[in-house]
């Protein structure tokens, strides 16, 4: 989801899963004035989860702002038959390593809920 579409989002009050685990962040004083401010305009959302969902917009952007980098091997080809070669910048292993936290941290979900 794009920050721009969080709006949207808030207005239909759509709810997602959430782990176990609690994060404490102290904000500087123009965040927090702009959370409170948003969560003024939004009050069926409480500010942890309104700060959730910003974050989770904004690592999806950072997901799509980082660089590709052409490696060597050809992975496929485009409609015109042109090579597509395997990105080796920092997108694979973010997706490799959010995989494996997602999946980690939904066996915790699962263990605790038996």
């Amino acid at each position: 989801m794009k920050i721009r579409e969080l709006a949207q989002h808030w207005e239909q009050n759509a709810k997602g899963r959430l782990t176990k685990t609690a994060y404490s962040l102290h904000l500087d004083v123009e965040s927090a004035a702009r959370l409170a401010a948003i969560a003024e305009m939004y009050p069926k959302r409480q500010p942890e989860e309104l700060l959730g969902e910003l974050l989770g917009a904004a690592l999806e952007e950072l997901e799509t702002s980082f660089p590709y980098v052409k490696g060597q091997l050809v992975i496929a080809t485009d409609e015109e038959g042109d090579p597509l070669y395997e990105d080796i910048g920092p997108t694979p292993r973010f997706l490799a390593l959010s995989r494996r936290y997602l999946h980690d941290l939904s066996a915790q979900n699962d263990e605790q809920k038996h």
